[in-house]
Parts: structure tokens; C-alpha cells; sequence
């Protein structure tokens, strides 16, 4: 057998069988390597590029291997991976491109390789998962994204699979997924609410490599296990629909209604059960939370029937409600049998016949004959042909007065618009007593001297109804005679008008006992104000008057105190006292009056008292 080409920096190995089939897996691990091999065995069923110093793989690098099944590069330098960097792998089945420095990864180029079950990507640098990768992870049993710096993943990521898709759980072990995600800094909010409620969950066919994930954010969960993790402001949606069966007549129009509740505030649409989505619809969110949705079918038909729902979703999760609609009743295109005489003396008269249809069971459409030709009469027996001028005189007659009556309905219903369109309007109570009101109006199109009736009485007590004559063109009349404090009713009834058509208002009376007692208290609130200013001037006079008198007096005592207070010595001789040979103080006297002594004498200190006098001198005063 001969033995094909292989590159010098790689290990090439044959794997054969007895049979004489076999299989050849190619390893290139040469620390000094810089590019991808392109010259590798076709039959190559295995690759492996491990521990060299490849820093990009090229556009369409592998395309002539089409019977490689494993690709493992692993724990290179590359940090550069082309879109069609795997184009033409039909039959890969496992891609491993662990322990390099990949930050962003081109998911779309999954679509090359359609048996792709393994995709290994951990320890890169990978930082997002886009919501354009999902459709191409639908068939990838083990994913393993760990050891990169993913915060946060798509929401409808865990939709495809169970229990989030919808589908029966298995316990198959061949349909087990298999998810490597820890080793990331997560951002523990709703965006991976499902990725924290499925660390929680057991028996499901996801499993996760290592269930003690952590948060890292926000700060106050930092550190917390997703097992034991809570998220506030994160609820699933709840959906409600207006009705869950709706049976509607055929070409009418129907709306169907739901409301649904859940947090993040869940966006609704609308499918029919093959799955196509209606754009007719009316969406409001009247609060935080809350959203309703209204889709409308115009003219229904008999292929709009069925199942349609309105579907919930937010990054929590989704929900959905079904309304069923059934469409009733048909189209008849049956038209009965006409007459043989009728049709003979059509036929004769040459006239368009609509015969009558049912439309008792179904809103159907009415089917009309069209004319026939005129066409001429043999000549029959005398006998024949006066039955037939009989009946053409009948039908003449009848003719004639079909449309002599169709003249007379078309110009009573002219007379019926003519009068309809003149009216009384903007009728208005004003002046209500409460014996008495004024009624205005405003006559549209209607002469002056039209005649009206006006029809008053209590609000629902017609067997006391009074009624005044007037003229349209007046515009106001008085209605006297009136209940107090009670509610009537008035109409103007304009002369030929249709019966139930009059113009009519409702108003209330004044309260006599209300009106008086408002009076009086009044009444009474006034004199008390009177009563109260009364006595405030007074009081405000007295104060002037006492203020006038205390000022007066004040001003004589000064006078008074003044003048007894100081004394007005006429003479004054000094001379030195002694007592019992001692000198005493200077003394002063004079002659003055008894009162003056008196004054002097009352006002002296303790000293002046304990002055010494003699019993043969007068009394000296100390001044």
C-alpha cells in the first residue's frame, strides 16, 4: 500500500484494519510551527494541531479534507478565526478549539459543518454569546464555553432545549446536552434567570459540567452560589385571553384580546397554528408589567378559521393562550324555479324578473336574473290571445301602480328628510324660581310663525303634563306654575314632527325652605357682625376717652409735685448751734407758713426727727 505524502513538522498514522480499510489521524505539534499544514493526507480522518505557535486559521483551510471527522487545535496562539475558516467539513463531528485566544468566535460558520455534536471553546477569551448564534447551536450536544469571560448569555440560548423548548423531558441518555459554563465572572440578573433556575433543577436532559457556578455581579450577590441565588424583578409571564372560543357570522369582524403580566414587562405577538404571525395588531403597556394586545379579523372567511394565540415573552420566560374561532353560516347560490306564467308573461313583455330568495338561515347574497330578449308571440287561437291581452292589461295596471306608489313612498321619504332637517335645538333652562323657569331655544330651519307646543310637567309624572302654545320664532317662553325643589322634564313638539324625535331637557326647581333658611342665616350672621362692631367701637372710644383723661391728671400731679417739693427760701441767716458745748450742724430758717412746717416736717428724714429742740425755741426743720 502506498504511503501518501506527510508534512515534515507533523505525525502521520495509519490505523488500519484486516479488512484492509483503515483510518489515518495526522498530529502536528512542532513548537516552531506558524501556520496551518496545507498539505495534510485527503484520507486524513483525524487533525490535531496542539502546542504550537499558529496564530490565525485561514480562509478555507481544511476544504480538501472531506473525510475529516475530528479537528482538535488546541492550545495554540490563535486569536483569528476567518468565517470560512470551515468551509467544506460535511462530516466533522467533533471542533476543539481549547487553550487559545479566541475573543470572538464566527458562529455563523457552524452552518459548514451540519454534524457538528462537540464544540469546545473554553479557556479563550471569549466575552459574548450573540442571539444570531442560537439557530446554529440546535444540534450541538456538548458545548463547553467555560474559563472565558461570558457575563451574560442570550435568553433563547436555553430555549432549545429542554424543559425551556417546550419538549417532554426524556431520561434517554443519548439525548442528553452536555453545557460546560463555569469559570465565568456572571452577571447574575434576569438575562440568565433560566441558567440559574436549571443549576437548581434535576433529572433534566441538560446537564452542567460543574453546578457551583457563582455571581460576580451585581455587588450584593457577588460570591453567591446560583443554587442559592434570587433575583428580584424577574417574573415569567402570565397570560390571559377575553375569550377561549369565539363563534362569529361569516364576513363580520371580530377582535381578539389578551393581557399579559410578568417582569421584565413581556412584548406579546400573535400566531395561527401553522405559525404564521399577524402584523394587525394594537399593543399598550398601561403600567410596568402590564401589557395588552388586540388583533382584529376583518370580513372573516371560512379559511380564517382556527386556532390562533398570543404568545408572551420576556428574558424570564414565555407563555401562551389560544383562542379558538369558529365561523358560522354560508353563501347560497341556489336560485328557485320561477313561475311558468310569470316567466311566459316576461318573456312576453320583454322585463327584468329578481325573483325572491331565503335568507332566513344565512346572510347570503342576492342573485338577480337578467333580462331577457323580446321575443315575438306566435298567433294562437281568438281564445289564447284574449287571455293573453287580459293578462297584459293586468300587468300593465299593476305596473302603474307599482310605480305610482314607488312615487308616492320616495316623496313622503323626501317630506320625512325635509322635515327632519328642520328642527328646534339648543334648548337651555335659565332663571329657575322655585315656582317658575324660562326655556330658550334656537329653531333651525323652521319659519317664525311655525306653531310649537311646549310639554312640561314632573320628571316622570306624565299624567300631570301642562302645555303652552307659541311660535318657533319666539325663542323663550315662561313656565310658570312649578313644584319646588323638584325635577322636571319639558319638550317642544314641533308640528308633523315623527313621534319620539322632540327635542326634550331635564331641570330643577329652587327650594323654598332652602332659600329661607339661607336667608335667615343670613340674617342672623349679619346682626351678629353689627353687634360685634358695635362693641369694638365702643370699646375703641373708651380707650380714646381714658387715654385723654390719665394724660390730664398725669399732668396736674406734676404741677402739684412740683410745687410742694421745692421750697423758696425768702432769708437765710447761718449761724452755729451748740448743744452742751458742742458745735452743731449750719441751720437755716425763716418764717413760713403752718402747712409749709407741716410739709416739711412730714417729709424729713429719721435724722431731721432725732434733731434736738428745746422746749422754749420753736421748731427748726431740716432742710
Amino acid at each position: 500500500m502506498a504511503h501518501p505524502f506527510c508534512p515534515s513538522q507533523c505525525t502521520c498514522v495509519f490505523h488500519g484494519h484486516t479488512d484492509g480499510t483503515g483510518s489515518r489521524s495526522v498530529l502536528c505539534n512542532d513548537q516552531d510551527m506558524l501556520d496551518i499544514p496545507v498539505n495534510v493526507p485527503v484520507d486524513t480522518v483525524k487533525l490535531r494541531i496542539e502546542k504550537t505557535m499558529v496564530r490565525r486559521i485561514p480562509t478555507e483551510a481544511f476544504y480538501y479534507l472531506v473525510e475529516l471527522r475530528f479537528l482538535w487545535i488546541t492550545y495554540n496562539a490563535v486569536s483569528s478565526v476567518d468565517t470560512a475558516s470551515f468551509y467544506n467539513l460535511k462530516v466533522l463531528h467533533e471542533l476543539r478549539l481549547d487553550g487559545n485566544m479566541i475573543s470572538v468566535f464566527p458562529w455563523e460558520s457552524l452552518k459548514e459543518m451540519p454534524r457538528l455534536r462537540t464544540l469546545d471553546l473554553h479557556n479563550n477569551r471569549i466575552t459574548n454569546v450573540p442571539n444570531e448564534a442560537v439557530p446554529h447551536l440546535l444540534n450541538i450536544t456538548y458545548l463547553d464555553l467555560s474559563s472565558n469571560k461570558l457575563v451574560t448569555l442570550p435568553s433563547d440560548l436555553m430555549d432549545i432545549w429542554p424543559p425551556f423548548n417546550g419538549a417532554p423531558i426524556s431520561t434517554n441518555a443519548s439525548q442528553k446536552v452536555v453545557l460546560g459554563l463555569q469559570d465565568n465572572p456572571w452577571y447574575c440578573d434576569c438575562k440568565i434567570s433560566k441558567l440559574i433556575e436549571l443549576s437548581k433543577m434535576t433529572g433534566t436532559p441538560v446537564v452542567l459540567m460543574d453546578l457551583l457556578m457563582t455571581c460576580s455581579g451585581p455587588e450584593n450577590m457577588a460570591g453567591v452560589p446560583f443554587q442559592r441565588a434570587e433575583l428580584d424583578n424577574c417574573i415569567k409571564p402570565s397570560v390571559m385571553t377575553s375569550a377561549t372560543k369565539i363563534t362569529s357570522p361569516l364576513g363580520s369582524n371580530v377582535l381578539l384580546r389578551c393581557d399579559a403580566t410578568g417582569l421584565p414587562t413581556p412584548t406579546l405577538y400573535w400566531a395561527k397554528s401553522d405559525g404564521s404571525q399577524f402584523n394587525n395588531t394594537v399593543q399598550e403597556s398601561p403600567g410596568e408589567g402590564i401589557r395588552w394586545s388586540i388583533m382584529s379579523l376583518h370580513g372573516i372567511l371560512h379559511k380564517d378559521a382556527g386556532n390562533y394565540s398570543c404568545r408572551a415573552k420576556n428574558v424570564a420566560g414565555n407563555a401562551d393562550a389560544t383562542i379558538s374561532v369558529s365561523v358560522a353560516g354560508g353563501i347560497s347560490t341556489t336560485i328557485p324555479p320561477l313561475r311558468p306564467s310569470i316567466e311566459t308573461e316576461q318573456t312576453s313583455l320583454g322585463t327584468t324578473f329578481t325573483p325572491p330568495m331565503d335568507t332566513t338561515n344565512s346572510p347570503s347574497t342576492t342573485a338577480t336574473v337578467p333580462p331577457r330578449a323580446s321575443t315575438a308571440v306566435a298567433p294562437k287561437k281568438p281564445k289564447t290571445t284574449t287571455s293573453t291581452s287580459v293578462q297584459k292589461d293586468s300587468l300593465k295596471q299593476a305596473k302603474n301602480q307599482q310605480e305610482g306608489n314607488g312615487r308616492k313612498l320616495a316623496a313622503d321619504e323626501k317630506s320625512k328628510k325635509s322635515d327632519a332637517s328642520k328642527s328646534v335645538k339648543d334648548l337651555k333652562i335659565v332663571e329657575e324660581t322655585a315656582d317658575s323657569a324660562v326655556l330658550l331655544w334656537t329653531a333651525d330651519g323652521l319659519p317664525n310663525d311655525a306653531p310649537l307646543t311646549v310639554v312640561y310637567s314632573p320628571y316622570d309624572e306624565d299624567d300631570i303634563k301642562r302645555t303652552l302654545e307659541t311660535d318657533a320664532g319666539s325663542g323663550k317662553v315662561l313656565l310658570e306654575g312649578l313644584s319646588s325643589g323638584t325635577r322636571h322634564s319639558v319638550c317642544l313638539v314641533a308640528k308633523g314632527s315623527a313621534a319620539g324625535k322632540d327635542p326634550c331637557i331635564d331641570f330643577y326647581t329652587l327650594d323654598n325652605v332652602k332659600d329661607g333658611g339661607q336667608s335667615a342665616l343670613f340674617i342672623i350672621i349679619s346682626g351678629i357682625a353689627c353687634a360685634l362692631v358695635v362693641s369694638l367701637i365702643a370699646l375703641l372710644i373708651y380707650k380714646i376717652l381714658a387715654l385723654y383723661c390719665s394724660g390730664q391728671n398725669t399732668a396736674s400731679d406734676e404741677e402739684e409735685l412740683e410745687k410742694d417739693s421745692y421750697v423758696n427760701f425768702e432769708t437765710i441767716s447761718m449761724k452755729q448751734r451748740t448743744l452742751n458745748s458742742h458745735p452743731t450742724e449750719l441751720w437755716a430758717r425763716r418764717a413760713t407758713h403752718e402747712s409749709e412746717r407741716m410739709l416739711l416736717c412730714s417729709r424729713s428724714s429719721i435724722d431731721s426727727q432725732m434733731t434736738y429742740k428745746s422746749d422754749s425755741s420753736r421748731c427748726e426743720y431740716l432742710c
